[in-house]
């Protein structure tokens, strides 16, 4: 007869818990710096800005 050892599921649950809480919060903020930061970020030059003005346009974003 085996036994299985319930806290290595409660390990896998917690880990999969705070990775998607990871990935939420990496999509949040993402979505702060391309759709309302309006430049507060990319003040060191113009690759950063255009980048974030072609994400506005890539998600539908009003930027004009």
């Amino acid at each position: 007869m085996t036994f299985t050892a319930a806290p290595a599921r409660t390990t896998e649950a917690i880990g999969a818990a705070l990775m998607a809480a990871g990935i939420v919060l990496l999509a949040l903020l993402t979505l702060y710096l391309v759709g309302f930061d309006n430049g507060a970020i990319s003040r060191s030059g113009m690759f950063l800005h255009e980048l974030m003005h072609d994400g506005r346009h890539l998600l539908a974003l009003p930027c004009h």
